[in-house]
């Protein structure tokens, strides 16, 4: 009689084999059916329920969103429902290394509690036997979400005050609902915002928010280095103002063109670099923008701008009506180039779960949406 493996090590044995594997179809008349459930499908349960293999017939890439340490992020026609969505994906084995398996059921238990028209809204979420998939849905058109901010700023550098305005008030809008609702995102940036074929924006990617109740104080270094607070940086404690220092960070870098504070190799460095550098305000911008930046960069975060009253009654904000529908008929001057697709449309498959893993470390820059 032969060893018998547990459900990690089956995993760590699929991760290092050599030979394409073939899919193994679940059951659909009874998907988990038996008992017990391996190790490597139960620990992701029931966040992650087990879902049937997908194929080309059913799934078509159309290109990538974007590719980071914790996953991929493709955009993907549902043939079926005549659907285009984002999909995040990222590998099991990943998640066990870097022992992220909390935080991954955590993005998917807050993104289902999320409503709200500037909040990017989860579809689904499931695994496969290799991956975890985290499914975002979007309008049925396929250049909704065309793009993210860093992209469109990376093409064009600053925006005008006018769309700035416009940015800045439904990001207001969104954080402030995430705080009522004891939520702290954490990673407030331009990558982590989408935008419709209107302009107007869905902050996505919750992979790093946690739930923080009011009075609750947070200690765990995570975020993006040019975006973090302060008080995040060197370790706490810290609350949600911390999401307001980001958003500072980000107009501040939609205003002129350039980061407040340039990127350091740790936060260690980042945070010497932070504390001690004043960004100096280009002349050409108005006064109202200025104090704005100055409010939310502010390095006390008691002092911090962070309340919606704060914001409804600023100056840079006079005749802004923050009410979401109403900020969604404003028309937002970009110009978007939503018809490019990358290469990868025309990648065949006949597993969406274990044919990803042999091509998505090849995918280069060039393909980003």
């Amino acid at each position: 009689m032969g060893t018998i493996r547990s459900g990690l090590e089956e995993l760590w044995v699929l991760q290092r084999h050599q030979e394409p594997l073939q899919p193994v179809p679940l059951p659909l008349e009874k998907p988990l059916s038996e008992w017990p459930v391996p190790q490597f499908i139960s620990l992701f349960l029931p966040e992650f329920p087990m879902r049937p293999v997908r194929g080309q017939q059913e799934l078509k890439i159309l290109g990538l969103v974007a590719k980071g340490s914790f996953g991929t992020v493709l955009k993907v026609l549902d043939c079926a429902q005549k659907a285009v969505f984002a999909v995040k994906v990222m590998p099991k084995i990943k998640v066990l290394q870097r022992d992220t398996l909390r935080q991954c059921k955590e993005e998917v238990s807050i993104q289902r509690q999320m409503n709200h028209p500037f909040v990017h809204s989860l579809g689904d979420s499931w695994q496969g036997r290799r991956h975890l998939f985290i499914n975002f849905w979007c309008f049925a058109v396929c250049n909704y979400c065309c793009m993210d901010l860093y992209s469109l700023w990376s093409a064009v550098g600053g925006f005008p005050e006018a769309s700035i305005r416009l940015f800045a008030a439904e990001l207001v809008l969104v954080l402030c609902y995430l705080h009522d609702l004891g939520i702290i995102h954490r990673d407030v940036k331009m990558e982590n915002i989408l935008l419709d074929e209107r302009g107007h924006l869905k902050l996505t990617d919750f992979g790093l928010s946690r739930r923080l109740s009011q009075g609750a104080r947070a200690y765990t270094i995570c975020g993006t280095l040019q975006y973090m607070a302060p008080e995040v940086l060197s370790g706490g404690p810290y609350n949600h103002t911390a999401d307001w220092w980001s958003l500072g960070v980000l107009l501040f870098s939609l205003t002129t063109g350039k980061f407040p504070v340039a990127a350091e190799r740790d936060h260690v460095t980042m945070l010497a670099s932070v504390t001690h550098c004043k960004s100096e305000m280009p002349a050409s911008i108005t006064q109202e923008l200025s104090l704005l930046l100055h409010e939310l960069l502010c390095q006390n975060p008691l002092h911090r701008l962070r309340y919606l009253h704060h914001f409804q009654v600023h100056p840079f904000f006079r005749g802004v009506p923050f009410d979401p529908e109403l900020l969604k008929k404003q028309p937002v001057n970009l110009v978007m180039d939503t018809q490019y697709t990358s290469g990868l449309e025309s990648v065949p498959f006949k597993d969406f779960d274990c044919d990803l893993e042999s091509w998505v470390h090849s995918i280069s820059a060039d393909s980003l949406l």
